[in-house]
């Protein structure tokens, strides 16, 4: 295949292969939840690549962008084991109308893909719910087994229940109890099983309109027959699992008893098991990069250390510098990723933070993540 027809094979469509669809909109949510998977373009040497002409060497690499910002979900062990979680909550509530149906609450800290973990949960679940029942609802409407909606700082009852109603397209004029009504009859109507809430955490416990918030939170899992899974940052800390509610009224608090917390944990080299599925991930990682220079144990082997301190086992720190890199990589013609291009590399405030005591340890040899060696990983942990 000549280089021309392999840039020609790859690119996507002028426009860009960006798929800029708003999750908390039906339209955009079908186009994510039933998009086919990306095609990994081509990996071209440095010499096709010099052999392009422009126009094809700015199709090849719009597409190599776009591919690169999307890798992923990987199925690492966090992943799995949430997806398991989630799995076991979602799929035993089968309760009849009359009884209630336990929520699920993925509860961890920023930055390590809690929602694209549970949009892929979502995802997976979406589609074999149609394969199993078919496209439409009983009364003859369109099935969505599942919706998303995601609370802001300022969300009251009303502003939830127009999310609701705003996510399936219907009118959002009248009071909260109108559009709670509305939000029942289309759940029912369009035969949907679960209902994602995003960023829960905007909810102030200490505030009067917070606690109204979580009861009616209560109100919703009675009325509406799905399975709620919230996603937050530091939930129970916050004291929504106790309502806001002194330790002695905390043991009266039906959020806490309605909700299961799960989570995401970090990617933690401290056991040699840890180790292992940090290098597991990053060869899974180099797998996917399309760059002339990528070669086995190009991150794996050479800059597993590196990539640790720089994102300190935060998925999407970690993700973020390989996005970057990868783009530098390509801009500067380096065509590989190494601590020299990526030191050039910012990555996000929390990431680079924490960064200079795990790179001391590292220097200094009394860490590391590379598996079987001696004194792998006796540092202490960064702080999260």
């Amino acid at each position: 295949m000549t280089a021309g027809a392999a840039a020609e094979r790859c690119a996507e469509p002028f426009e860009g292969g960006d798929r800029n669809y708003t999750l908390t909109r039906l339209p955009g949510w079908l186009e994510m939840v039933e998009a086919p998977a990306r095609i990994q373009p081509l990996r071209l040497s440095r010499r096709e690549l010099a052999a392009l002409p422009r126009g094809e060497l700015l199709r090849y690499n719009d597409a190599r962008k776009v591919w690169h910002a999307n890798l992923g979900p990987f199925k690492t062990p966090q992943l799995l084991d949430l997806h398991d979680g989630l799995a076991e909550i979602v799929e035993s509530n089968r309760q009849d109308g009359d009884k209630n149906k336990p929520a699920a609450l993925v509860d961890s800290y920023p930055g390590l893909g809690k929602t694209t973990a549970v949009l892929d949960y979502a995802r997976q679940y979406y589609r074999e719910q149609i394969e199993l029942r078919g496209q439409s609802a009983p009364g003859g409407h369109r099935r969505v087994p599942v919706i998303y909606i995601a609370l802001t700082g300022s969300t009251q009852i009303r502003g939830l229940n127009e999310a609701i109603c705003r996510f399936y397209g219907l009118p959002v004029s009248g009071n909260a109890d109108t559009l709670a009504a509305r939000a029942v009859d289309a759940v029912q109507s369009l035969a949907t099983q679960a209902i994602v809430v995003d960023d829960i955490h905007f909810l102030d416990m200490a505030r009067r309109d917070a606690q109204v918030m979580a009861n009616h939170f209560k109100y919703l899992s009675n009325a509406f027959p799905v399975t709620l899974v919230y996603i937050g940052v530091g939930v129970a800390a916050r004291g929504i699992l106790d309502e806001g509610l002194s330790p002695a009224e905390a043991l009266f608090a039906q959020f806490g008893r309605r909700t299961t917390p799960l989570t995401l944990p970090p990617f933690l080299a401290g056991t040699e098991q840890g180790r292992r599925d940090w290098r597991r991930l990053l060869l899974t990682i180099e797998q996917k990069l399309v760059l002339a220079g990528n070669h086995h144990g190009m991150i794996a082997d050479e800059l597993p250390d590196y990539l640790y301190a720089r994102s300190t086992g935060h998925f999407a720190s970690l993700m973020t510098l390989i996005t970057r890199g990868c783009l530098r990589a390509m801009r500067t013609g380096e065509e590989r990723l190494t601590t020299g291009l990526l030191d050039g590399v910012r990555n996000d405030a929390a990431a680079e933070k924490a960064r200079a005591e795990l790179a001391a340890a590292i220097k200094a040899g009394l860490f590391t993540t590379r598996p079987g060696q001696p004194g792998a990983g006796t540092s202490p942990e960064p702080a999260r």
